[in-house]
């Protein structure tokens, strides 16, 4: 990946994304018909396989378009991203902390489960090993599904049922990262029985007081 294009995935998330000049004009079914043909595109050949041609051809517009409006692959997938991070997810509120987890994992894996999700998350995380803006992106993906999901930490602190020091973000990473590990680096299947223990083994950490947020100065372990 060329690092000038790299850098524009790291901007993509905090900018307004290419084409979206005329919300609801030909802009935006221009920006539309070309993110869907890219999905399509990573979800046949995988990102090292992709091509701009051939998006632009399922798009059904000249391939300049899409050098000038997105730069190339990378600012095609930063986009195609930043969409998938707008996106609103349904946030559990079934009175218990296990079961809020257990709905958010099945959610996980559902959406991961997607063949046009799937392949284009997939795609980042290949490009954020080598690259810090590629990772930026996939961080701040990530940090804003955990923002969303950490509600029901806080309702769980606030009910009594785990410490009021428990660290939201840490507990939504203990459920996604299992979840991560096993489709991105082990290539293993996810389903109702992974999401379960996933959600199982975050739900217990937090209740032991495990998950619990330092104080400035001290470290995790001395914040029980």
């Amino acid at each position: 990946m060329a690092r000038s294009d790299l850098t524009q995935l790291g901007c993509t998330l905090d900018q307004k994304a290419p084409g979206t000049l005329r919300p609801g004009g030909r802009t935006a079914r221009t920006r539309s018909a070309v993110l869907e043909a890219m999905a399509a595109e990573l979800t046949e050949h995988g990102y090292a396989g992709a091509s701009v041609e051939r998006v632009a051809v399922r798009a059904g517009i000249a391939k300049t378009t899409v050098y000038r409006r997105w730069g190339g692959l990378n600012g095609l997938l930063a986009d195609l991203m930043a969409g998938y991070a707008a996106q609103e997810i349904t946030v559990p509120d079934e009175g218990d902390l296990g079961a809020d987890l257990r709905a958010l994992a099945a959610a996980v894996v559902a959406t991961l489960s997607d063949p046009a999700i799937g392949a284009a998350f997939a795609s980042v995380v290949a490009a954020a090993v080598r690259d810090p803006a590629a990772r930026q992106v996939l961080s701040q993906f990530l940090a804003a599904r955990a923002a969303t999901m950490s509600v029901v930490v806080h309702r769980a602190a606030a009910r009594g049922e785990i410490p009021a020091a428990t660290d939201a973000a840490a507990v939504i990473q203990i459920v996604t990262a299992q979840l991560y590990y096993r489709l991105f680096v082990t290539a293993e299947p996810l389903g109702p029985a992974v999401a379960d223990r996933a959600a199982a083994i975050a739900t217990a950490a937090a209740r032991a007081g495990a998950l619990t947020a330092a104080p400035p100065g001290e470290s995790p372990g001395d914040a029980r």
